[in-house]
């Protein structure tokens, strides 16, 4: 009975089966197909967007390399401030910039200054006139206000070096820059360069792409020999706002690809009709063999399991189903895992791109998805704060490790959420940096109510912190934004009040629209107050504690950032030991350079204004100690007097120097010079060689000697030497010399 009920199951089900498998295995070549398909499609519109990007990205580059070598230089501020004057200096400082553009970039044909005031034209190999320029034509078109600013469609170009006409993309700027009218900035990109790019990017063998400009004319077909634009199906039409342009691209055999299409759908009709019948014939067969198999069952539950678990000669199904699941459990713990991480890393990719307001297409529904905030929409009020962790360097780096420091982060983080939920604020956390994070609010009630509520969060933040971490915390809280697209704004605010811990009089500060703008560090001004510091600190003058004082008075009224304080007062210690160190070896060991490591580091320490200002005059004034003892005990000025009398009766000493100076009156060639400079205006070589010069005079005139006794009596050791340094000084030679003064053709020799 066994073996007849097996023949007709198997004989009832096989049909259905061969039938199903045939249309399934056919239905499953047309889904992968239509999928292909859809893929083909999506995969050529990344690839075409990803080129486009790619050149677009490539462009802006090259532009603001340009742009930004131009904003920095003072130089092209300079050549264009010229009121009618050319500095050659300039335009060879300019010309040279230029050249080093062109060289760093490989997509840049030329660059070009046009100056409309004076009709000329500098480019990378000089200053020309504009009559007879390469490119006179473009600049009368661009002067005549046919072309307006920016990038100009794909134009034959002919360099000045180049026999042949190439194809460039050029773009117009008015300069100075942003928005000038005394000239124009020219740079023309090679087309040849993009058409690189291009053709790196599309196989030739089995898609095409077009590219068409702003009037509809193709301005590159990928691989142009290629026919794929031709045979082929275009799939994806790309628009390039930039440079106007339109990405058209495909794939090749597109009959058969439409072709294909059509097959596709037929199957999937034909497997619909057959999966329809096998349910029905499948409902007949199982309806008939009902019976039979209620009673298998019955018998297998009775008496079958038993004596199939004591026999070892069929295998255990049960630990290959368990197997099997176990398998899929696995599979399943790993996908979960790999969608939260994926999650997570969204959810800091969303944060992030509020904060920079970079790709806020659809923003609002990536909030609801990703965010915890809830109830966000396009006019929802956000604020940004800002915390820093004080001392990142040396107070948690340096005290924890690193399992110890993600730990002590992933706590803050949980006391932020917490905090919030407690003041009843919507608020959403993430690191940005080593030291910092960024808190995100969803805020609903008032502006002033809003921002003493998350004041007062950020004052208990940093008070459970610094009471059970044992961490110092910083909060700068950004201004209210209305919607996500002004979040940066708020971020923005927040992080510019970071850059001035040392002016932060709390370790909260609230912030306003308008302070993400920094003015221009007036560094000559700096340099000017120290300038005068460090001179009366070496003219043992005490006016240099009120002089320093103002320097830190124009730090706070100019509020500078907090790299620029330091750069500034680490350019005093360094002015200071220039002008001072040279005063004796005492002096040199205290402002030498591990000394000064030490003083920066102190000061790189300080957490506020006022205790980089206590520890910097704490060392001033010991140095000063120091300074004033050495400068009592030389008596310099006396010494300086004594120098120069020695000079002047032993300058005739051909071994007279530096050296013999400082020998002689027990101090260092460098300080030796340093006094005779400082207290005489000329260097010691110019004074001595003055007192030769005037004794040569004088022997040249009332004696007869020859020019070698003359050289030796001067302290020169022959007549060559001397011929020459009296031809330096006087401008001519000591026999014309001698001639001239007695009215005689010749000389004596």
């Amino acid at each position: 009975m066994f073996r007849s009920w097996y023949r007709r199951l198997l004989l009832s089900y096989f049909p259905i089966f061969l039938l199903t498998v045939t249309i399934l295995i056919f239905a499953s070549f047309v889904f992968i197909n239509d999928i292909s398909r859809m893929e083909t499609k999506k995969a050529d519109r990344i690839t075409a967007s990803y080129l486009m990007d790619n050149v677009d990205r490539t462009i802006k580059e090259a532009e603001l390399s340009v742009l930004e070598a131009a904003e920095r230089s003072d130089a092209y501020k300079r050549y264009f401030n010229n009121q009618g004057q050319i500095d050659m200096a300039t335009v060879y400082a300019v010309a040279q910039n230029l050249r080093n553009l062109t060289r760093e970039s490989p997509y840049i044909q030329s660059i070009y200054l046009y100056d409309k005031r004076n009709e000329s034209v500098l480019t990378e190999t000089g200053l020309k006139d504009l009559s007879g320029f390469v490119d006179e034509d473009w600049i009368g078109r661009i002067t005549s206000g046919s072309l307006a600013e920016g990038w100009q469609p794909v134009r034959e170009y002919k360099d000045e070096f180049q026999r042949t006409s190439i194809r460039v993309l050029t773009i117009n700027k008015g300069m100075p820059l942003p928005f000038g009218s005394e000239g124009v900035l020219v740079i023309n990109l090679k087309m040849s360069g993009m058409e690189q790019i291009v053709d790196g990017m599309v196989n030739e063998q089995l898609s095409f792409l077009t590219i068409f400009g702003a009037d509809g004319q193709v301005v590159y077909q990928a691989h142009s020999d290629s026919e794929g634009a031709k045979n082929g199906k275009q799939l994806n039409t790309l628009y390039m706002e930039r440079l106007g342009w339109t990405f058209s691209g495909g794939i090749k055999t597109g009959s058969l690809f439409s072709w294909v299409s059509v097959i596709s759908y037929l199957w999937v009709a034909i497997a619909l009709g057959t999966v329809v019948c096998a349910i029905f014939y499948l409902i007949y067969v199982t309806r008939r063999n009902y019976k039979p198999i209620q009673v298998i069952m019955n018998r297998i539950e009775g008496h079958q399991i038993r004596k199939l678990d004591q026999s070892s000669d069929r295998p255990d199904e049960m630990m290959l189903i368990d197997g099997v699941l176990e398998d899929l459990i696995n599979h399943m713990t790993d996908y979960d895992k790999k969608s939260r991480e994926n999650l997570l890393l969204q959810r800091s990719k969303l944060f992030n791109d509020l904060l920079q307001s970079e790709r806020l297409d659809n923003v609002v529904q990536r909030m609801e998805e990703l965010s915890p905030l809830s109830g966000a929409h396009s006019t929802t009020r956000f604020m940004v704060v800002l915390s820093e962790i004080n001392r990142y360097d040396k107070v948690f780096q340096d005290r924890y490790t690193r399992g110890d420091q993600n730990t002590l982060k992933f706590a803050l983080m949980n006391v932020f959420q917490e905090l919030a939920r407690s003041a009843e604020l919507q608020a959403w956390a993430e690191w940005i940096g080593t030291d910092r994070a960024a808190i995100l609010f969803l805020t609903t009630g008032s502006d002033e109510e809003m921002a003493e509520k998350i004041r007062v969060f950020a004052e208990d933040c940093r008070t459970w912190v610094e009471q059970n971490l044992r961490l110092s915390l910083s909060f700068a809280i950004g201004p209210l934004a209305a919607g996500p697209g002004e979040i940066r704004d708020s971020y923005a605010a927040a992080e510019n009040v970071m850059q001035h811990k040392l002016l932060m009089h709390e370790d909260i500060a609230l912030t306003e629209f308008g302070e993400t703008r920094q003015p221009l560090l007036e560094t000559f001004k700096y340099l000017q107050m120290i300038a005068e510091f460090v001179k009366q600190f070496r003219m043992s003058s005490g006016q240099w504690r009120e002089l320093l004082e103002g320097v830190f008075d124009g730090f706070k009224q100019d509020y500078l950032q907090d790299d620029d304080i330091r750069s500034l007062i680490q350019a005093m210690l360094q002015m200071l030991s220039r002008e001072v160190a040279v005063m004796s070896e005492q002096l040199q060991d205290e402002l030498s350079a591990e000394n000064a490591e030490k003083q920066l580091k102190r000061l790189e320490e300080a957490e506020s204004i006022d205790e980089m200002k206590g520890i910097l005059f704490e060392y001033l004034t010991d140095l000063f100690r120091t300074y004033v003892s050495v400068s009592e005990t030389k008596s310099y000025r006396a010494m300086v007097t004594e120098m120069k009398n020695y000079i002047e009766e032993n300058f005739t000493n051909p071994d007279l120097s530096l050296k013999h100076l400082s020998d002689r009156f027990q101090v260092s060639g460098k300080y030796a010079s340093y006094l005779f400079k400082t207290e005489f205006k000329m260097k010691f070589v110019d004074f001595l060689t003055e007192l030769r010069m005037k004794e040569a005079e004088k022997l040249l005139v009332e004696t007869e000697c020859s020019l070698q006794d003359i050289a030796l009596q001067v302290g020169y050791a022959n007549a060559i030497t001397f011929g020459r340094v009296f031809k330096r000084v006087l401008g001519i030679t000591p026999g014309d010399y001698r001639s001239l003064k007695r009215g005689r053709g010749t000389s004596r020799l």
